[in-house]
């Protein structure tokens, strides 16, 4: 016997334990807009499940199934609250594309996972998928519905980053940095993070000092060819230019610069490596202070010459530069001279650094701060623009994206963003394939914590697949559903203004949304976006 049970996309099915969400079978949705629903089954024997879909929008509809994954550290330590699950176990996490039948095991749950492709071709209306389940001479089968509105979510605004690392591509598929090979993997991953979202790419001008145990150093990134002839240093930007015609060519548009010192602190310089007569040397790094006057006469050489290749480029508005990432108030200091040499070399560029102690804006140390979602209130209203981040430091109370949370808790953010005018968000991992601090690789599907200190679901959104192409999480998908929230209320918000969109989000709310105060429930999430929809599909009626 075959039990089959629609879910939304919401719901994370374990293989476990039958579904407690609510069964849903329907969603309404924009004509460009990704929508997602599930559908759970579990058979009573073991057996070879086949599965049929039929719909008249297949070339516009994605098929995955549901695979879990490990995890040995799915909670930070001593975390407590809006979780699923905390102990060490199977969660439900990777998408990948259905092909052939699915080999069930009597009494364990799987999911089905179908979602539209964005396309002006999508017909309004109840578009309706019939899908049978198919087991010997077993079958059952269920009806999903995607209606249909017939408008399009405007253009994606937000400024999102999800730090790429070009190393832990090159390292797990084995590909020379900046041979074409190279080049085809990065553009591909590039061009997945665009369809979620990501309009903004961290630019390795120099091998990003992200992640970096003391002392030891990140696979050489460094994309501006450096070299030394008589003194004087000269600067091959080819590489870059490269990089930034392809990042257009997926849909880049920002464009942030690796940050110029260490991380948590800015104690010490990036790893630059130089040409010498010939021969490539590793001038600065981890024996460099950030205040060596060689290195600021470094950076005082490039500078001119970076800045005029930008507006050159067209794309000097475009452009973040960092300091240092996450200092905190014992460095202070040692970030304050750091920010000074970046003021006056790049000043007439934006500057922007992930810290959340409200000194270091205060003080005027950084032009652009970029508090965690769980320190961000001293912000609001303070500065010009508010922009967000979060890692996995925000355990409580507060939206993330880690195995063990719910998909909601991932996707509240998209209201979150939307009612407090957020203009940027930041995360590290988009896919962080290595141990912590970088001390070696990982296998991303087997070894999710980073070595065991990271929550799963941290360090990464996608995966490697063997055709040198991305798998999806489904938590990027839940994510890149909020993004689609804070698109779809910008679109009501041009028909009825913002402090009524604002009334219509938090129907249902005993407190005012805010960044560590929403409700915890599937049921108020989807309502609150359908209640969204639905005032649009009345307004384009007008």
């Amino acid at each position: 016997m075959l039990t089959l049970i629609p879910q939304s996309s919401l719901s994370k099915v374990f293989s476990d334990q039958a579904p407690t969400a609510k069964s849903i079978n329907r969603v309404s949705l924009l004509k460009n807009e990704r929508a997602s629903l599930q559908l759970a089954f579990m058979s009573d024997v073991d057996c070879k499940v086949s599965v049929e879909v039929q719909c008249g929008f297949k070339d516009m509809l994605e098929v995955y199934l549901v695979e879990e994954l490990y995890s040995s550290m799915p909670i930070a330590k001593g975390q407590e609250g809006y979780l699923l699950r905390k102990d060490a176990g199977k969660y439900p996490e990777l998408l990948r594309g259905l092909e052939g039948s699915i080999s069930a095991e009597s009494g364990k749950w799987y999911s089905i996972w179908l979602s539209t492709a964005p396309s002006p071709t999508l017909p309004a209306g109840e578009n309706k998928v019939q899908i049978k389940l198919s087991a010997g001479e077993e079958s059952a089968g269920a009806e999903l519905v995607f209606d249909v509105i017939d408008a399009a979510l405007p253009k994606q605004e937000l400024i999102y980053t999800n730090w790429f690392h070009c190393d832990c591509l090159s390292t797990y598929y084995d590909a020379e940095v900046f041979s074409d090979r190279f080049w085809e993997i990065v553009e591909t991953y590039l061009k997945t993070a665009v369809d979620y979202g990501m309009n903004m790419a961290l630019t390795p001008i120099f091998t990003p000092p992200l992640d970096t145990k003391k002392g030891k150093e990140r696979l050489t990134v460094q994309i501006i060819g450096v070299k030394m002839e008589n003194g004087k240093y000269s600067f091959d930007f080819s590489n870059l230019d490269r990089w930034i015609d392809m990042c257009h060519k997926v849909g880049i548009e920002y464009f942030e610069m690796a940050h110029l010192f260490t991380q948590w602190g800015a104690k010490r310089c990036p790893k630059v490596i130089v040409e010498v007569e010939g021969e490539a040397q590793k001038m600065f790094g981890w024996k460099t202070r950030a205040t060596s006057k060689k290195y600021k006469a470094f950076l005082s050489e490039l500078a001119p010459k970076l800045k005029e290749y930008l507006k050159e480029k067209g794309i000097a508005d475009k452009v973040y530069f960092h300091v240092s990432d996450e200092p905190f108030a014992g460095v202070i200091r040692n970030y304050s001279k750091a920010s000074a040499i970046v003021k006056e070399l790049f000043g007439e560029f934006t500057i922007i650094d992930a810290l959340s102690n409200y000194k270091f804006f205060q003080d005027g140390l950084v032009q652009l701060p970029i508090p965690a979602n769980d320190h961000i209130k001293p912000f609001i209203g303070n500065v010009k623009e508010l922009w967000t981040y979060y890692c996995s430091a925000q355990t409580k109370d507060v939206s993330n994206r880690f195995f063990s949370m719910p998909s909601q808790r991932n996707r509240v953010l998209g209201c979150q963003l939307y009612k407090y005018d957020v203009k940027g968000f930041l995360h590290w991992g988009y896919n962080f394939w290595y141990k912590r601090l970088s001390v070696g690789a990982v296998d991303p599907f087997t070894e999710t914590d980073a070595g065991g200190f990271f929550p799963s679901g941290d360090s990464y959104v996608v995966y490697p697949g063997k055709d040198e192409k991305p798998l999806l999480s489904l938590r990027l998908k839940v994510f890149y559903d909020a993004i689609q929230d804070v698109m779809a209320m910008k679109l009501l918000e041009s028909y009825i203004g913002k402090e009524e969109v604002v009334k219509i989000i938090e129907q249902g709310t005993s407190k005012p949304i805010e960044f560590d105060v929403f409700p915890n429930s599937d049921e108020w999430q989807l309502d609150m976006r359908e209640r969204i929809n639905e005032a649009i599909r009345q307004n384009i009626k007008k």
